[in-house]
């Protein structure tokens, strides 16, 4: 990378930074009033697209089976990618036999492709490729996600449901049932892109076959919705993690070794402080390092020497264990389960065949 591109992304990273600290205050801030009129005519962009799809001057599309869009209302992360490996291994459990489809944000190129094991993040996206190692289903990334769900459903006919990561605001793809996900923050101060976070108004009520899932220890907004449980997973180095070991009752207890001293924590997450509050409830003394949201790892944020590291699964899927020279990374892993009773409400949506 260039140092013009590392300046120029240096510079987008703080702008991102300073956006959402403004969404998220309790109300709106001067710079989110100053940008009310940019957020009025994202709100008139989304009538206009809403219109052209009741007027069917825009088609929305089937895919060969069931669909159901894990998504959420506001920009940024908020939990949409542990949650669909929650419902793809809950379906497994189900006896169902699902396939992920993505757009594959942060890749370079707009191809349709199945994501391998040993793919670069940079060419499926770093999303995609944790769920195909965390659920071991066939995930497929497109740009237009009807094209990901024909491309796998012809590729893997066994499919009998996809599970659609993001998309929730892409209404060409049809689907039976949707999963809004809300993390601590909520809907912020509110208002839309850019004055606050919401890609679109929060709706008074639900619409048919939605369901709201709080990645929270409480509700953070007046939508009705369940709480999800989640939990650290244990921690593996590395190398053993992309090995495919698993989280396991050693990796519970190498994580809990790590406690008693100071252990730096680097999160490329929109919300890198719950990793580390999570990690603090552990008992691990965290030195915070929060990073970019899908920051690419192409040069190692912590100083050489460094003795120990611990970062996320989507972190590391971008990391290469021989560039750490003598660091031990660690991985953490997390739990994340459904809320009790969202899968039994769920599957009856996915025995209605999809209209061709």
């Amino acid at each position: 990378m260039t140092r013009a591109a590392q300046r120029a992304g240096s510079w987008l990273d703080r702008l991102a930074a300073l956006l959402v600290d403004h969404w998220y205050r309790p109300a709106p801030s001067l710079l989110a009033c100053l940008l009310k009129p940019l957020a009025a005519c994202h709100d008139m962009l989304l009538r206009l697209r809403l219109l052209a799809y009741r007027r069917g001057w825009w088609q929305t599309q089937a895919a060969p089976v069931p669909v159901v869009v894990v998504g959420n209302l506001v920009a940024g992360g908020a939990g949409k990618t542990p949650t669909v490996i929650a419902l793809v291994q809950a379906l497994q459990a189900a006896g169902r036999r699902p396939g992920v489809i993505s757009r594959g944000h942060g890749r370079r190129g707009s191809a349709v492709l199945q994501v391998g094991l040993q793919d670069l993040a940079t060419s499926v996206g770093d999303e995609p490729l944790l769920i195909r190692r965390r659920t071991g289903v066939p995930v497929w990334v497109a740009r237009r996600r009807v094209d990901a769900a024909r491309a796998l459903c012809t590729a893997h006919p066994e499919v009998d449901v996809i599970v659609a990561d993001d998309g929730l605001q892409h209404l060409a793809l049809a689907r039976q049932a949707q999963i809004v996900v809300f993390d601590e923050r909520g809907a912020g101060n509110g208002l839309l892109l850019p004055a606050g976070p919401l890609r679109e108004p929060l709706p008074a009520s639900l619409p048919d076959a939605t369901w709201v899932l709080y990645n929270a220890t409480a509700a953070s907004t007046a939508l009705p919705g369940a709480l999800a449980q989640r939990r650290l997973a244990g921690a593996l180095e590395l190398q053993r993690w992309q090995s495919g070991a698993p989280f396991d009752a050693a990796a519970q207890r190498a994580l809990q070794a790590l406690s008693g001293r100071p252990v730096l924590a680097a999160a490329g997450l929109a919300a890198p402080e719950r990793f580390f509050v999570m990690l603090e409830a552990a008992g691990v003394e965290v030195l915070r390092q929060p990073l970019p949201d899908h920051h690419d790892f192409a040069t190692l944020p912590w100083a050489a020497g460094t003795p120990d590291v611990l970062v996320t699964e989507k972190d590391a899927v971008k990391l290469d264990a021989a560039r750490c020279g003598a660091t031990r990374v660690w991985v953490v892993g997390l739990d994340f389960e459904l809320a009790p009773g969202m899968l039994g409400a769920l599957l009856p949506r996915l025995d209605r065949r999809p209209r061709r």
